[in-house]
């Protein structure tokens, strides 16, 4: 017994110590070395595919660099013959958000240069936000066909955004079944969500029954990476109102982030709630304690979402984001384009900004970031002109493709959480997704065509 107690403070232990540092390094490298060249690679190499058309029964399908992206990464997430680190997969999965923090900001600046625009249609985009009620209506019937239970509430009530998981543990816990499913369809949505709502949204555009402007509306329902996908896939089909479509589609997911609040606490969660209880009045009492299928592994799944942001500091997953932009630039317009480097540069700054106010005044990132950049741009601003000059040069679409090849590359590591969850996640979300973007899109049409 004494021989061991000596062991544990030994000279030898705290030579080991350091042991771990330097093998930390080389792990680090490991991770990060193949992430950086993969992820350039197949960045160019989606640009270099570019969009491709193809007809789909009564429109039109494009299929863009980012869809191309983001397939490329998940298809080298997923191939078994030399896998990817799941390391690697985790840091992409945090760098994604990074880069459409990347990608809103420089929305913003479209945002602050046509405001005009966006008084016109103001109205339209508020009503809107109605939109989202759909989900409900549409989604939870099929969630509580397919036997989702309480998980039904949670994951049909909104799009399952980041809002969402405070609104619902708020209400029924962080350990309830609800918030189960909120992030069941969280993590559904940021594995499918921006290829679905992206290609749904091309079809739309190429049918030519709906304005463009409803379309960029849609857009901003869901998250940062399905208002790429979707608004990039508008602009395809009408390439000469691109500023106006992006910054509409900006200033909506602004809005779907502040009204969406107030509307999910008020009306969507209670609604949610209500039609749950109204659907399964007649066997709410068999489901107790009953295990869920549904729900098996989603519990540890939490954890293994938030891990990497413990452990990466956000400077070099923007330096990650930042050097796959250039790639994704650099392919798109086929050369070194030192111009847009200026800019690339103003907009890492407004991102710094809104990172710096999350952790030291607890404000959201992406709307220090936002707004930021709109005041900067909008026409009293007195470095307006200054600054629009600076990010011209910085085209939008590139910076989407570079963001789903990340998503695309930690879509492994998500897939096991998504199998853990079982197939009923599948048309659920779909489901939600559809709906939500159809209805918003309906309803702006309406306002737009009444003014």
């Amino acid at each position: 017994m004494r021989s061991r107690a000596p062991r544990s403070v030994t000279p030898p232990e705290k030579h080991a110590e350091k042991a771990p540092e330097k093998t930390s390094v080389r792990s680090r490298a490991r991770l990060w070395i193949p992430l950086l060249l993969v992820g350039a690679l197949l960045t160019v190499l989606a640009e270099l595919i570019g969009a491709q058309e193809v007809g789909v029964g009564i429109g039109t399908l494009t299929l863009l660099p980012l869809i191309w992206g983001l397939l490329l990464g998940a298809t080298v997430s997923l191939q078994k013959v030399r896998p990817f680190p799941e390391g690697a997969q985790r840091i992409a999965s945090v760098a994604m958000q990074i880069g459409v923090l990347l990608l809103t900001t420089r929305l913003a600046f479209m945002v602050g240069e046509n405001l005009d625009v966006l008084v016109q249609v103001g109205p339209a985009l508020v009503l809107q936000e109605i939109g989202n009620l759909a989900t409900i209506l549409i989604a939870m019937p099929l969630a509580v066909l397919l036997g989702m239970r309480r998980a039904s509430v949670g994951a049909t009530f909104s799009i399952g955004r980041e809002g969402s998981f405070a609104m619902v543990g708020e209400r029924y816990g962080t350990e309830s079944r609800e918030i189960r499913g909120v992030l069941a369809i969280y993590i559904f949505g940021t594995v499918f969500g921006a290829l679905w709502i992206g290609l749904l949204a091309s079809m739309l555009a190429g049918t030519g029954w709906f304005n463009p402007l409803a379309l960029a509306m849609g857009s901003g329902v869901g998250s940062g990476s399905m208002m790429a996908a979707a608004s990039n896939a508008v602009v395809a089909q009408f390439p000469g109102m691109e500023g106006e479509i992006l910054a509409l589609a900006a200033m909506s997911n602004l809005l779907s982030s502040a009204l969406g609040l107030y509307i999910g606490v008020y009306v969507a969660l209670p609604l949610a709630d209500r039609l749950y209880r109204l659907l399964t009045r007649r066997r709410r009492a068999d489901e107790g304690e009953q295990a869920e299928e549904f729900l098996s592994g989603v519990e540890v799944s939490a954890q293994k979402v938030e891990a990497p942001v413990q452990r990466v500091h956000p400077a070099a997953l923007l330096a990650l984001s930042t050097v796959l932009t250039i790639a994704a630039l650099w392919a798109h317009d086929g050369a070194v384009t030192l111009s847009a480097l200026p800019g690339i540069g103003l907009i890492v700054v407004f991102v710094v900004l809104g990172l710096l106010a999350r952790r030291f005044l607890r404000i959201s990132a992406i709307v220090t970031a936002m707004t930021l950049a709109m005041a900067a741009s909008t026409p009293w601003s007195p470095v307006a002109d200054t600054v629009l000059a600076l990010v011209e040069p910085v085209a939008f679409l590139p910076m989407t493709t570079s963001v789903l090849v990340l998503a695309g590359l930690g879509l492994g590591r998500d897939a096991r959480i998504l199998r853990s969850v079982g197939w009923k996640i599948v048309p659920v979300g779909l489901a939600v997704f559809t709906a939500t973007f159809l209805a918003s899109v309906l309803i702006a049409q309406g306002v737009l065509g009444v003014g």
